[in-house]
């Protein structure tokens, strides 16, 4: 007897193409990380300005099953996709009701128990940190990171805070 599971693929058009090829394996990999951000068009100077990323689709998602999904009940979302040249997506998700969220705390630690972050492999680290304060980026704090145990053999690292508060680790090869 086959496999209960039977695993679906995108539309043409819809998401990165390697999804949209039929596959009958259960788990096909990540596509995207998803963030929640206040305001989508001051992210992409951000995320697009500085790490190179790109609007790879937008929707305006809202009804029955996104209220499901979010668990919200009257979930309405501008949703941006943004990709880099390689590996997995961004995706903002602004809500636009509720508009009652709260921003991430200033004082958030990297020692707190439920610190998470997105990690981002980068060319070039220190230009990297020269763009962030040239572009003068209120909030975002910057930390070196000097370990011979870093993921991916990484040779340096800096924990950043996006706009909203989000931490990221960027990686140099």
């Amino acid at each position: 007897m086959g496999s209960p599971w039977r695993c679906c693929n995108f539309p043409p058009g819809k998401g990165d193409p390697k999804w949209q090829q039929a596959n009958s394996s259960l788990f096909l990999g990540i596509d995207h990380t998803a963030i929640a951000v206040s305001n989508t068009d001051a992210s992409p100077a951000f995320y697009g300005t500085l790490l190179g990323m790109r609007v790879a689709g937008e929707s305006d998602n809202y009804g029955f099953e996104q209220e499901h999904l979010n668990n919200v009940f009257g979930a309405h979302l501008r949703i941006t996709a943004l990709r880099g040249l390689l590996g997995i997506g961004v995706e903002f998700l602004e809500y636009i009701t509720p508009h009652d969220g709260r921003a991430a705390s200033e004082r958030a630690s990297p020692t707190d128990i439920d610190h998470h972050e997105t990690v981002i492999v980068v060319d070039d680290l220190a230009g990297l940190d020269a763009q962030l304060r040239a572009h003068n980026f209120s909030g975002v704090t910057v930390k070196q990171i000097t370990d011979s145990g870093l993921l991916f053999n990484a040779s340096q690292a800096k924990l950043v805070r996006d706009p909203d508060g989000h931490f990221l680790l960027l990686l140099q090869r």
